[in-house]
């Protein structure tokens, strides 16, 4: 797992930066009802894609939580006295304290089912009956675009996607939830290249790949091979559920 107090300065410029938290906020928006007053974002990170939720709709007061002291610390920049330092399986707010949550790029981080169960729970506890909740799901996969780049990282061992749609819908559903729509979004600026790639494996992007390991190595040379190495390949495209709670 990466250090996302370390990643928070740079974090931007290497995901898309505001070309991507446009598309992603857009996309979320979509998904949620015309008229919502109150929205959570969960896991809201440096708040690049919290600001523009926040700035799309009059009338719409967000509020962002994140678990990470340094990506709080600049969404809170971004926007003053709406960021709360939480962890997303233990919200501090009250029952039904929201017309909609969502959690972007958040339940892939998590390391087991319980985990996403339980930031399931936490976002349908705080939403209001009627409300809407909206998350990514399937984040890894998104990446995998089918280029050159992905051939040869294919046989590399992953973790377990937490993210699953099937998964998370199921958790979802168990906790009262409906399915109430999805959405597609694209991931600006994240296309692989060779060299990029080859530098991710060695600052431990891929976690079931330690870096400096022979295994790294290999692919890092495999990697080296291809052509064009600095160009990227096709962006990946991410995708959001949406799920209301019964009013």
């Amino acid at each position: 797992m990466l250090d996302y107090d370390k990643e928070a300065d740079a974090y931007d410029d290497t995901r898309g930066g505001e070309p991507r938290a446009a598309a992603a906020a857009e996309a979320v928006l979509g998904l949620v009802p015309p008229g919502t007053g109150r929205l959570l974002d969960v896991a809201c990170g440096t708040g690049i894609v919290t600001r523009r939720l926040a700035t799309a709709r009059p009338g719409l007061r967000v509020t962002g939580a994140d678990l990470t002291y340094g990506m709080a610390r600049m969404a809170a920049v971004r926007l003053p006295g709406a960021i709360v330092l939480a962890d997303s399986r233990r919200l501090p707010f009250p029952d039904g304290a929201f017309d909609a949550v969502s959690s972007v790029w958040l339940l892939h981080l998590l390391d087991t089912g319980e985990d996403v169960r339980a930031v399931v729970a936490e976002c349908a506890r705080v939403l209001r009956p009627g409300g809407s909740y909206v998350t990514t799901v399937d984040k890894a996969a998104a990446h995998d675009v089918g280029s050159d780049v992905d051939r040869v990282l294919a046989p590399r061992p992953r973790r377990p996607a937490q993210d699953a749609a099937g998964a998370v819908t199921a958790y979802a559903e168990a906790l009262g939830l409906v399915p109430a729509g999805r959405a597609r979004f694209p991931g600006h600026g994240q296309g692989r290249s060779p060299r990029g790639t080859v530098a991710d494996l060695r600052r431990g992007w891929f976690t079931r790949v330690p870096p400096d390991s022979p295994l790294a190595e290999r692919f890092a040379a495999r990697l080296e091979a291809l052509p064009d190495q600095d160009r990227r390949r096709p962006d990946p495209v991410f995708t959001l559920l949406a799920f209301r709670k019964p009013g």
